[in-house]
């Protein structure tokens, strides 16, 4: 095919809730624009686009598929982006290597609470959006419906540029306010009639186009002067207003079109090339050092890698973007991440599963190649004596968890191979393996996201897993002062073991002073302290080790035996062998034998003081809280009301934004297993949250009782 220049390529993220047809909608661009001879259909599982097994299975998308086309001259690049909220990452890598989105909607359902999650994050990464009424041809379709759930959400930023003269199973025409004419098409859709507006549409036609006139003329001034002079703009210069209004996010153009009858697709892909902005008129994008770079099909050759995946037949494909210069095939880089040598060996232009080769691609452009082998997702490659370093792509935090295993043992090592390939594909899923609660733990956005991932696993790697609930990162902590003493006294034949530790402890919290005087039951302590050490633990919180010893009663070279000691009770807490934390300890007294005494002896002296001490200091467990922000529609607000005060959440606050109810609350992490699966039963798939970790709180004294219990009967079991 032929090499596109850097102002004939438009970059374009195909945007919306599951179900509003993007798929559909790309199988008919491509098909339009010759790319592909027919059109397949989701059901039959036949698209270009949802391609992979997993989405045969399933039914929805779980990838971003990059996709081409040619039209009017031009290159437009598409990424097909899932709509299901648990495979956000699609969305966000998308938006950041494309220019413009194609915000598609339901015709039956107007809004949803995935179009306004998405619309977020094109404000986050300042993207132009097109509104794209889709299923016009839908028995339950309500074009005016949809149009007022985008002014409620959105604004009257969105303008109309088409409208439907028949919605409903009839659905044939458009009237076009941009061109002034009517868009007829036979029943199999395809290249449509122009004609005229009839005259009992022209009234509404003639009201609409003023109303878009005037928004393409409010982002530039001489635009302004002109209509003011001539009452009017002609298209040429409504489409430089548009143009203009679009990269600045005055303005969203609403279009209609039913993908699956291939009607007013064309007209779309034409406005497309026309007036959607070319990579030359967004902003630049920044490296790390934070200096710009422009799209330069003259400058030092660098590629920004934003997707690799195992296809199959074809092993490792590295998809990327052209960020400056032109690459070739046979060209070598440096990958900057890990300043090793890369060949392109083969370059292609991609359309979900068909590919074409390419001898070049130019800045701007977005191709694949194989078989790199050091670079990744996020990695930057540069041509020699080029520096840039592009920012990684920042996803949002996990919202859902468990804990997996393979069926069989033996498997871990394999297992471990494959989560760390999956996470390189989707970035979204994280894997621990957690020494604490000995579990391979994984983070993803949802049930259904991990639920696609095992099928994955079981089916394409061939490797039986299970899902377990995972365990909870419990801490424990102290309330109040307590002292205690250990005597460790050993003899066995030869040198015995000696070591005695007088001990207070008391919870540590930031800018206390340092210890001066405890009293228990009338006995006075003073303290002398004559060194002070400060641990942060790696699970959070502090040790603070004080030693205040006076008259030699230790020697200093068992310090380190007795902090041993203590760390090793800090990393199995005395009540539910869970990590310690925020506790301070002042070690005053204690005895030593001339011969007996070595560093083990104070070691166990030092834990079991410690031990003892914790258990008369008022001890609590404390669990991991988080902020949660649930999005959801009003007539639902009650009922998710109703199930977080179930889960002990504490609300923090509530508000309205765009036709949905926004609250805020803390939940315990304990109590949002599950949530997702909950939340989209209570309110049909029609709400959405997030969630970050916020601190760590005391439980409930029955929750911690249960916990107790729970605890002493693991013991005794094992």
């Amino acid at each position: 095919m032929k090499v596109y220049l850097t102002d004939q390529i438009k970059n374009i993220s195909l945007l919306g809730s599951s179900g509003s047809g993007k798929t559909t909608l790309a199988e008919a661009m491509l098909f339009e624009g010759g790319v592909i001879s027919r059109r397949g259909d989701v059901d039959s599982k036949n698209t270009v686009s949802d391609y992979n097994r997993v989405e045969h299975e399933y039914g929805y998308s779980v990838f971003s598929s990059v996709l081409y086309t040619e039209w009017l001259g031009k290159k437009l690049n598409f990424i097909d982006c899932p709509g299901a909220d648990d495979f956000i990452n699609g969305a966000i890598t998308s938006l950041n290597v494309t220019d413009t989105a194609l915000m598609l909607l339901n015709a039956t359902q107007g809004v949803e609470v995935g179009t306004q999650n998405l619309f977020r994050y094109t404000e986050k990464y300042n993207k132009p959006v097109i509104f794209v009424v889709n299923q016009l041809d839908h028995e339950k379709a309500n074009f005016e419906s949809t149009l007022e759930s985008v002014y409620e959400s959105f604004g009257k930023k969105a303008v109309v540029v088409q409208y439907p003269v028949n919605a409903g199973p009839d659905f044939n025409a458009v009237v076009d306010v941009l061109k002034m004419k009517m868009y007829q098409w036979g029943p199999n859709g395809g290249e449509p009639q122009v004609l005229d507006i009839p005259d009992s549409e022209q009234e509404k036609a003639d009201e609409l186009h003023n109303v878009l006139v005037e928004s393409a003329a409010e982002n530039d001034e001489s635009l302004m002067e002109l209509f003011f002079e001539k009452g009017s703009l002609d298209e040429e210069e409504m489409r430089r207003g548009m143009r203009k209004g679009m990269v600045a996010r005055d303005l969203f153009p609403v279009f209609c079109v039913s993908a699956e009858k291939d009607m007013g697709v064309r007209r779309l892909m034409e406005f497309l090339g026309n007036i959607v902005p070319f990579v030359s008129e967004m902003p630049k994008p920044v490296t790390k050092d934070n200096v710009e770079v422009a799209p330069d099909a003259n400058g030092p050759a660098s590629i920004f890698v934003f997707k690799t995946s195992i296809e199959p037949h074809l092993g490792e494909v590295s998809y990327f973007k052209v960020m400056s210069g032109k690459v070739k095939e046979g060209d070598d880089l440096i990958n900057v991440n890990r300043d090793a040598k890369e060949r392109l060996s083969q370059l292609y232009c991609v359309a979900g599963n068909n590919r074409q080769k390419v001898s070049e691609l130019v800045a701007g452009d977005i191709g694949a190649t194989v078989k790199l082998k050091e670079t990744k997702t996020n990695h930057t490659l540069n041509t020699k004596g080029c520096n840039y370093l592009f920012n990684a792509i920042k996803y949002p935090d996990p919202k859902y968890r468990i804990a997996i295993k393979p069926e069989n043992e033996g498997d871990e090592e394999k297992l471990g191979e494959i989560l760390t390939r999956i996470h390189e594909e989707d970035p979204t899923i994280l894997v621990e393996y957690s020494k604490e609660l000995k579990q391979i733990i994984i983070h993803g956005q949802g049930e259904f996201h991990l639920n696609t991932m095992k099928w994955r696993i079981e089916n394409n790697d061939k490797l039986n897993l299970t899902f377990h609930n995972p365990k909870i990162p419990y801490r424990e902590t102290i309330t109040k002062q307590a002292r205690a003493d250990y005597r460790h006294k050993k003899q066995s034949g030869g040198a015995g073991q000696f070591g005695e530790v007088h001990m207070i402890i008391e919870p540590y919290h930031e800018g206390m002073p340092a210890p001066t005087v405890y009293k228990f039951n009338g006995q006075e302590f003073k303290m002398s302290v004559r060194g002070t050490e400060e641990v942060n633990l790696p699970w959070g919180g502090k040790l603070i080790f004080c030693n205040c010893i006076v008259g030699g009663s230790i020697d200093t070279r068992f310090l380190p035996a007795i902090m041993k000691g203590l760390m090793e009770k800090m990393e199995e807490g005395p009540l539910t062998g869970s990590y310690a934390r925020d506790i301070r300890v002042c070690v005053y007294d204690g005895k030593m034998h001339p011969v007996d005494s070595n560093e083990i002896s104070f070691k166990l002296a030092g834990r079991n003081a410690f031990r003892t001490a914790f258990k008369e200091a008022g001890p609590k467990i404390l669990e991991p809280v988080y902020d949660v922000e649930i999005r959801v529609p009003g007539d639902r607000m009650g009922d998710v009301m109703g199930d977080l005060q179930g889960r002990r959440a504490i609300i923090e606050g509530m508000s309205s934004e765009k036709g949905f109810e926004v609250i805020k609350a803390k939940v315990p992490l304990k109590e949002m297993n599950k949530y997702s699966t909950s939340l989209s039963s209570i309110t049909g798939g029609r709400a959405s949250y997030s969630m970050k970790y916020a601190s760590y709180e005391k439980v409930p004294p029955e929750v911690q009782e249960q916990l107790l219990v729970a605890y002493e009967s693991e013991q005794k079991e094992d």
